[in-house]
């Protein structure tokens, strides 16, 4: 509060220990201060920003079944810019069925947003629960959050240690963060916490309790749920004497115990709440017990016995909802219930939530479709057509919602899943599309084939040229051929012309113009790029903004125009810190370092590499894990630091050739050869850079240059001189018949060396001369990658 700073403080602790309560505890002892939760789910595709929207609907007083105009209207009162408003309606679910699909790689800055415009009210406390089933996305906007927002607020994150698993460094490097992890009760501890729970229990039931057995404290270990959930079952069972004829092994085991004592009715009504999920309604239950008599009674006993609890706040007006006491219990409670009942509950649960809240959660009612549809598919062999299409549908749709996020992974997931229940062009569309973010290029190039093709037999022009745009990049980034990746995106843009898509014109015109930077054609790359750039400003999108000013400020370092770079740039990662968007604040990360390296600040161009292939590891984004390997070893090579080098390319080689990435090989091939050569390792070197020289595209001008300066560099290692001379004067012309300086760089230093070494200093003059001329920095730092 004092500091108008934010601090991430992550609980950790196994299932039971107690993260919740802690929580709770903390929370209900604040004053003057706001608090808003929301839970990470365990179950269902498509739910990054869960958490996030719930404590958006909070904050506006907005329920699930508002009305979407309605809705709106709250959340536009609660926040200061209709910009905000918009990209939150689009994280909580709402914005696209009002306005159609529009990305969400500013949710990051518009969750910042509401939250400085809150916390300058009053302190704000946003608690996350679970986040170890968190999808990357949200764990990257809670990092945002805690990185950037100048104002009053505590961010309290719950989780299993297996988030450290998935995330080795969460919270680390932070100086606002702090974790703690809750460690099993002592003996001590634990006897403390059965005297409390007793004296507790037999003030509610009027009847004494005994202390349980030792065997009892034994058994729990320490966990607070397991000594609580004894007590409860001793209570139940009339063991008044605290020592049962037999404790279950675990937790889980004494849970079902105490399900199997309850009223019959009292049973079935808990094992169907648990198909609904965490949290259920009254409604719902309603909807799914017709059967049921007097289920105020039933709910009542559930909550006398601590089974479910009254939650304080409903997201669907008029519906009270009630939450498992712990999750543990849900879980037992579900796995209790046939396969064909859960089905069937599924099935009319989707039905109920359609009905009660349309398509503001379409994403779990999707989710509950799915269960259904595999249940039945396991039990019977296939699903009712009616179920399976409406399935397929729900699935489409919520995969849309899952590339407008960013959360590629699981809009690859959706898409196929909705492909194999109906193989209809929008689900075909929205999988391979997901492939194509990902830059699996192997599935790229099959499926958006197929794409293509049916979308033209269907005179979907829109979708048949994101398809070719597409293609042209996977032929492009997979085979290096320049000249046919142009062919393919020219009709892209053609089929373009006069439709109102920013995106597709803006994939389009990118990819266009990585075609033609390869090829070394500088007037048409920048003249596609400007009119990219344009359309993302035109569309009001900050994260395609990043993109084109980054890719322009690329074009002014392979010309070594390093101070219009520097402008670019600059914006361009204000741009991504603005957006929140991964994937640009990725890319022109790495465009900065390479400007770094290129002006000779390599100490601070390696650690952004680093900070790059950090972030692209935990997010899976391999292509720039491989390009951040790539240029750390050629600033290992430039400090000296050939065994490091080494061991850098081998990785970043290695990761590019099990993606089939033929467009970028070359190039990584050809940066280990040299090193290798260096190394005196001439017979490995030897063979790299010749099949670099393989897998360079003919037009390709950056592989062409970077293998022959390779294999020039094996020559020179082998004592053949005049044949490493002639394979640099060839890398030179090549490098000399575009606008791209940059390719000079390399073959020069190695044409003095090579002229050094044959004693002719004259010569060598005459290049080093060229090579102050162009080099940025008067050192050998001028190499890059």
């Amino acid at each position: 509060v004092r500091d108008r700073r934010a601090h991430l403080f992550t609980i950790f602790g196994e299932p039971g220990v107690g993260k919740s309560r802690l929580a709770r505890e903390f929370v209900d002892g604040l004053e003057r201060a706001s608090v808003l939760s929301g839970r990470c789910l365990p179950y269902g595709e498509g739910v990054t920003y869960w958490p996030l929207a719930e404590m958006v609907k909070a904050a506006a007083g907005i329920s699930d079944d508002d009305p979407l105009e309605e809705a709106f209207a709250k959340l536009r009162e609660c926040c200061e810019e209709e910009t905000v408003a918009d990209v939150l309606g689009l994280a909580s679910g709402m914005l696209e069925a009002l306005e159609g699909e529009r990305s969400s790689q500013e949710i990051a800055w518009a969750a910042r947003e509401i939250m400085v415009t809150l916390a300058d009210v009053q302190p704000l406390v946003l608690v996350f629960e679970d986040i170890h089933w968190a999808e990357e996305p949200l764990l990257e906007l809670i990092e945002h959050l805690a990185d950037w927002v100048r104002a009053p607020l505590l961010v309290i994150c719950l989780a299993r240690p297996e988030l450290l698993e998935q995330r080795p460094g969460w919270g680390g490097g932070r100086v606002r963060s702090t974790a703690i992890e809750l460690e099993p009760l002592s003996e001590e501890e634990s006897e403390l916490l059965v005297e409390k729970l007793l004296a507790q229990l037999a003030g509610a039931s009027g009847e004494p309790m005994k202390a349980p057995s030792r065997e009892v404290l034994e058994r729990a270990e320490g966990n607070p749920l397991f000594v609580e959930e004894t007590i409860r079952m001793l209570l139940e069972s009339g063991a008044g004497n605290g020592a049962p004829d037999r404790i279950p092994d675990t937790l889980q085991a004494l849970i079902a115990a105490r399900i199997d004592h309850l009223p019959a009715a009292g049973k079935r009504l808990l094992q169907r709440a648990s198909v609904v999920g965490r949290v259920f309604w009254k409604g719902a239950l309603e909807h799914l017990s017709p059967d049921v008599e007097d289920l105020d009674a039933l709910l009542e006993d559930l909550q006398q016995r601590e089974f479910v609890l009254r939650e304080p706040r409903s997201s669907i007006s008029g519906e009270p909802a009630y939450r498992f006491k712990h999750l543990l219990i849900r879980e037992v409670a579900y796995t209790g219930l046939a396969k064909l009942a859960r089905a069937q509950y599924h099935a009319r649960f989707a039905e109920w939530l359609a009905d009660r809240t349309g398509e503001e959660l379409l994403e779990i009612r999707a989710y509950h479709l799915d269960q259904a549809v595999e249940f039945l598919t396991e039990l019977e062999g296939a699903p009712p057509e009616e179920l399976a299409q409406e399935t397929g549908a729900a699935l489409v749709k919520a995969a849309k919602r899952a590339m407008a996020r960013e959360a590629y992974p699981t809009a690859r997931r959706l898409g196929l899943r909705a492909l194999e229940l109906r193989p209809t062009l929008g689900a075909r569309h929205v999988a391979a599309r997901a492939a194509w973010r990902l830059q699996d290029w192997a599935a790229v190039e099959i499926e958006m084939e197929k794409v293509r093709d049916e979308a033209h037999a269907q005179e979907e022009l829109v979708i048949e040229a994101l398809a070719l745009t597409a293609l042209g990049e996977a032929m492009l980034k997979r085979h290096g051929d320049c000249t046919e990746a142009k062919t393919i995106v020219d009709r892209a843009l053609e089929l373009l012309a006069g439709k109102d898509d920013p995106v597709a014109h803006f994939d389009a015109l990118t990819v266009r113009a990585t075609a033609s930077a390869w090829l070394g054609e500088m007037e048409d790359t920048v003249r596609y790029m400007e009119r990219a750039y344009v359309i993302a400003l035109d569309a009001g999108r900050k994260d395609l903004q990043t993109i084109a000013a980054q890719f322009l400020a690329q074009t002014h370092i392979l010309r070594l125009e390093l101070d219009e770079a520097e402008l670019l740039l600059t914006r361009a990662l204000e741009l991504a810190g603005e957006s929140g968007s991964v994937r640009a604040r990725i890319w022109a990360t790495l465009s900065y370092g390479w400007f770094l390296t290129l002006r000779g600040e390599l100490d601070a161009a390696e650690t952004l590499f680093e900070e790059v292939r950090a972030s692209s590891i935990e997010l899976g984004v391999e292509p720039a894990v491989a390009a951040a390997l790539a240029k750390l070893g050629w600033i290992a090579r430039l400090k000296g630091d050939l065994k490091r080098a080494e061991k850098l390319m081998r990785e970043s080689v290695r990761i590019t050739e099990t993606r089939g990435d033929l467009g970028v090989l070359p190039d990584l091939q050809a940066a280990l050869a040299e090193t290798l050569a260096d190394l005196g390792k001439v017979d490995e070197a030897e063979r790299l850079a010749l099949d670099a020289r393989s897998n360079a595209g003919v037009r390709d001008t950056s592989a062409q240059v970077a293998a022959a300066t390779a294999l020039a560099a094996v020559r020179a290692a082998q004592g053949r001189g005049p044949e490493a001379e002639e394979l640099l004067n060839s890398a030179l012309a090549l490098a000399r018949e575009g606008e791209f300086k940059v390719f000079e760089l390399e073959p020069l230093a190695r044409m003095i060396d090579l002229r050094h070494t044959a004693g002719d200093n004259g010569d060598a003059t005459v290049y080093e001369t060229r090579l102050v001329e162009l080099a940025p920095t008067p050192s050998s730092t001028a190499r890059i990658a």
